[in-house]
Parts: C-alpha cells; structure tokens; sequence
C-alpha cells in the first residue's frame, strides 16, 4: 500500500467551517498549508498536489455535502489512475473524545455518512483513514444537530492539540507506513488532556 490521494472530508460553505463534521476538511488544509500544497478548485473537489520527500501525494476536499462524497472520491481515483489501496480519508468520529486521533486500516461507516458514501461508491471499505476524535452529544441531543454544531470553548485545547498533531500523522503514514504511524499515533496523549 501507498497512500497517493488524501482527502479530507467537510460540508461546502463558510457556515460549516468550524463545526465538529468538518474537521477532516480542516485537517486537510492544515496539510496542505504546512506541506505548501495549493489547493484550487477543479471538478468537485478543492484540490493540489506535492511531495512530502520522496512522496508525491494528491490532497483532495470535495465540494459536495458530505453524505454525496463518495462518487467525488471515486472520480478522483480514476482520474488519477489509483485504487482504494492509495486512498486515506480524513473525517470526523463520534466514538473518539475530542482531542483523540485515529488511524485505521479499513472498515465499517460506523454510522458516518461521508465514509458510507465512499464506501458505497468504491465498493470497498479496504481503504485508510486518520479518525479526529469530536465526541459524542449530551443525552437528548440530536446527533445531526451536534456534528453541525461548533466546539464547546473548554474543548478548544484538545481541539487544538488533535489538529496540530494530525498533519503530523499523516506525514508519518506517507513517509513511515500505515504501522508506524498507528502505533505512534493511536494512543492517547496525557498532554491533549489539557
């Protein structure tokens, strides 16, 4: 396996810029500024592409609501003549507390809809991905409503920990293999506790 595409999962629209679904996307332009990848839009997509080292690499947020991502990602795939293997998509998970990161070989939605529709669109969940812990609602809360909502502002600094440490993440999983990076990166940092 090597990761060529990375795509960072988010809602389109300045309105859902901060909010916990689109921290993916966040993530992803955080990549691209620290890697000085210019992402412009072309297609579907807010996209560009660099080396990191001896790696070339795609960087790709589609612009489409996150439940209709999948056919953007699988247009991408073919256009850049690669297969689920070189994929690694970035998004959101209520199962992770914020401030927790998680890379993950392949598997199940688990309920996300953005993974579904990549998964539904390739035909396959035998891709990677770097999970960015948000956390779950309060009971009675509405899980559409919390993962459009914006952070609570004693979360910020685990907020702010995840996103610095996950651009570094995905350096590790580029340079160092998909291994390396989980056992560096799967494990919770006391630090990010605040």
């Amino acid at each position: 396996m090597a990761l060529r595409l990375i795509v960072g999962l988010g809602n389109p629209g300045a309105r859902y810029d901060l909010t916990r679904h689109n921290v993916g996307a966040a993530v992803l332009g955080l990549a691209a500024a620290r890697w000085t990848v210019a992402l412009t839009p072309l297609g579907h997509a807010l996209r560009g592409s660099g080396s990191l080292g001896p790696v070339e690499v795609t960087l790709a947020a589609p612009v489409a609501w996150m439940n209709q991502s999948g056919p953007v990602v699988k247009a991408l795939l073919a256009e850049l003549a690669l297969t689920p293997g070189d994929l690694l998509v970035v998004h959101d998970d209520l199962d992770l507390e914020v401030g927790r990161l998680r890379i993950k070989r392949d598997g199940g939605s688990g309920g996300h809809q953005g993974i579904l529709s990549v998964i539904t669109a390739l035909g396959t969940n035998q891709f990677c991905r770097l999970k960015i812990g948000i956390g779950r609602p309060a009971p009675g809360t509405d899980a559409t409503e919390y993962v459009l909502s914006t952070f609570f502002p004693d979360e910020t600094p685990l907020l702010q920990a995840s996103l610095e440490r996950a651009p570094l993440a995905l350096e590790c999983l580029l340079l160092d293999g998909l291994d390396a990076a989980m056992t560096r990166f799967n494990v919770w940092h006391e630090e990010a506790q605040g």
